[in-house]
């Protein structure tokens, strides 16, 4: 298994990449980094070839990108503009793609969000429409999409990990898959034998943090990790973990999730 981070939780720049803590994430031994693929798309050229200098020269890579779309770019309702999503979606996965991204996160809680007063049935086939087209623009990229639920206080569409999979089945790509996050999965209540019954057919990635305020884990005994991670291992999940979380201390936390992930995932 392979451990990252989100950089963007812990973004100080104001280009909210977080790219600043590449370096640091490298020696404290992570295996990759995930970049936010919205806020790399707001870069000039020269400051996106500067970013993916730093990545190179860092030692590690980026081989996940989360936040796919901007908050602003709506993606269900009266007000979708197919014709310039694909456009961005082009563009943002040729970033990605030059970067060696292997998976992007589709999570975009607030560009797929179904506005007030519209169909939530019409909003779910909006985004399956726009996941078929995507997932074939990512694969002709080597990207994998994986579509991330999200707790019902950030999105209304796709809250559950059962109901991630009922999508990538219903989407039927073999680029669009799904990932679990512990943070949302917890704020759900969702089940883990919703993880055993789907995991081994759509999971690839996972994010993870600490429910209890989503911070950085520190130690088993903050939550029940141990059933996560057992739920992992009964499904033989082998890909990556990327820490999805706030902290205040980024070195200190960093080290003490990557123990935690490295003697119990």
């Amino acid at each position: 298994m392979r451990f990252g981070c989100c950089l963007n939780m812990v973004a100080s720049y104001t280009d909210g990449t977080g790219i600043e803590h590449i370096e640091k994430l490298a020696e404290l031994g992570y295996e990759y980094a995930e970049l936010p693929l919205a806020e790399m798309m707001m870069l000039s050229e020269e400051k996106f070839n500067n970013l993916k200098k730093r990545v190179q020269d860092s030692g590690i890579a980026c081989e996940v990108c989360n936040n796919f779309f901007p908050k602003t770019m709506r993606l269900t309702g009266e007000e979708v503009h197919m014709d310039m999503i694909l456009t961005y979606a082009e563009k943002a996965l040729d970033r990605a793609h030059e970067l060696g991204v292997r998976y992007v996160v589709f999570g975009s809680g607030p560009a797929k969000n179904v506005p007030e007063g519209y169909s939530l049935e019409n909003g779910y086939q909006q985004v399956v429409n726009l996941l078929k087209q995507v997932g074939e623009i990512a694969r002709n990229r080597g990207i994998t999409i994986v579509i991330e639920p999200l707790r019902k206080a950030e999105c209304n569409l796709i809250n559950t990990f059962k109901e991630g999979c009922g999508l990538a089945a219903d989407v039927n790509h073999e680029c669009v898959k799904v990932l679990v996050d512990f943070y949302h999965l917890s704020e759900e209540k969702e089940p883990l034998t919703n993880i055993l019954e789907n995991g081994k057919q759509f999971l690839r990635h996972v994010h993870f943090a600490n429910p209890n305020g989503r911070v950085y884990p520190e130690s088993m005994v903050e939550a029940d990790y141990q059933a996560f991670f057992a739920a992992l291992r009964e499904i033989e999940y082998n890909e990556r973990i990327s820490c999805e979380a706030y902290c205040e201390n980024f070195a200190l936390s960093a080290s003490k999730t990557l123990k935690v992930f490295r003697e119990n995932a």
